[in-house]
């Protein structure tokens, strides 16, 4: 009986896995130096997108929390309006203001956050795709030679 190829506390035989690398034909790399420097303005081109991520992502916040500011001081000074009015038909009338100005406000912050988002993300993606573009023309300049 043949003994498996892995037992445990023993080393793996990988003399089959060495046989089949060693008899494949790999094309050698024209210019290593050119490969490397490929490589290190894709790490360039990767830390830079996501720089360009973390930048949006700071200002997103940013901007959520002077909406947040923004939106507590105009609570205030709505409630202290409202406090002020007598009649039912004035706080009515008051409230459905409020409720549409509220509304919209709502809808445009939304709107200025989803804008905020779009162009980081648009900015990230249009970088990696540009560095990819040139990876691609390297690789096939390297074929060539």
């Amino acid at each position: 009986m043949a003994t498996p190829p892995f037992q445990f506390g023993q080393m793996p035989d990988f003399s089959a896995f060495s046989k089949m690398f060693s008899d494949m034909k790999m094309p050698a790399l024209p210019n290593m130096d050119a490969f490397v420097a490929a490589n290190r303005r894709n790490m360039e081109a990767i830390a830079a997108a996501n720089r360009i991520a973390l930048e949006g992502a700071q200002a997103v916040a940013r901007r959520h929390g002077e909406i947040m500011q923004q939106s507590m001081a105009e609570m205030s000074e709505a409630m202290r309006a409202f406090t002020s009015i007598e009649s039912p038909q004035e706080r009515a009338a008051r409230q459905a203001d409020m409720l549409k100005q509220t509304y919209e406000h709502a809808v445009a912050n939304m709107k200025e956050i989803g804008d905020l988002i779009q162009r980081s993300n648009a900015e990230a993606i249009a970088l990696l795709n540009q560095r990819f573009t040139e990876a691609m023309d390297e690789v096939k300049a390297l074929a060539e030679k």
